[in-house]
């Protein structure tokens, strides 16, 4: 994996369907383009939160379902050319494929991975972070990361990727940085988990906050900031 193109989405509920021809129809124009794959993923488990949450980042309503999805590129260059492409792509007109949801409440980000376990399956269960890190402790959390995920992997996680902020660019009504609170000197952390099924999830995560392991760990980060989610996959491809 190069490089990640990160993003959360508020889409109304009702509109699952549509949202899914709506990525279908844009897939092919990125695969052609030349993304190596594409994940999106419907929330399922999504908790509000107080300060920062994943509904508050896209400042999602109600009758709104969180999505969180990245497409993978070979490269930041491939990714920022074949978008600029894509773009001008005529399938990807608004009337012919209209987004069926608010686009101006997205972030995304591009990020480079740091760390990777395991490898991707279909299906499955996937869990999904943000997080606003030092920007100068990234050896830090990639230490941490190296010392915690595997403790995922052996409770029933199946893949793991650590991406780092690498272009984050600020939004007029959300973006990722205001997402998990960031600070001067913060960069942002996107990640997830992925599991064979939402049981191994639950059960594996009751035994990690028994795991004493844990409990010598420091996080060199805020927890308190971070957002997260549990998500089924929608469109993995």
């Amino acid at each position: 994996m190069s490089y990640i193109l990160g993003s959360v989405t508020a889409v109304p509920t009702a509109n699952r369907d549509a949202y899914l021809a709506h990525i279908e129809r844009c897939a092919p124009v990125f695969r052609e383009l030349g993304a190596l794959s594409m994940v999106e993923a419907w929330g399922d488990d999504v908790p509000p939160g107080v300060r920062t949450s994943l509904p508050m980042a896209v400042q999602a309503k109600p009758d709104e379902t969180v999505v969180f999805a990245w497409m993978t590129w070979p490269s930041r260059e491939a990714m920022a050319a074949s978008m600029e492409r894509a773009m001008a792509d005529p399938r990807m007109a608004p009337d012919v494929n209209p987004m069926p949801f608010d686009g101006s409440r997205m972030i995304w980000g591009g990020f480079v991975p740091l760390l990777e376990l395991g490898a991707p399956q279909d299906g499955g269960y996937i869990d999904g972070y943000a997080i606003a890190v030092p920007s100068d402790g990234r050896e830090a959390f990639l230490e941490f990361a190296r010392q915690c995920d595997p403790v995922f992997m052996e409770y029933g996680a199946t893949w793991i990727v650590e991406g780092w902020d690498d272009y984050v660019p600020e939004g007029k009504v959300t973006d990722f940085r205001r997402a998990v609170a960031a600070q001067d000197g913060e960069s942002v952390v996107f990640s997830w988990v992925q599991w064979p099924d939402k049981a191994t999830r639950d059960a594996g995560s009751k035994r990690m906050m028994e795991d004493k392991r844990f409990a010598g760990m420091t996080m060199p980060f805020d927890g308190g900031r971070m957002i997260y989610g549990g998500f089924v996959p929608l469109y993995q491809g």
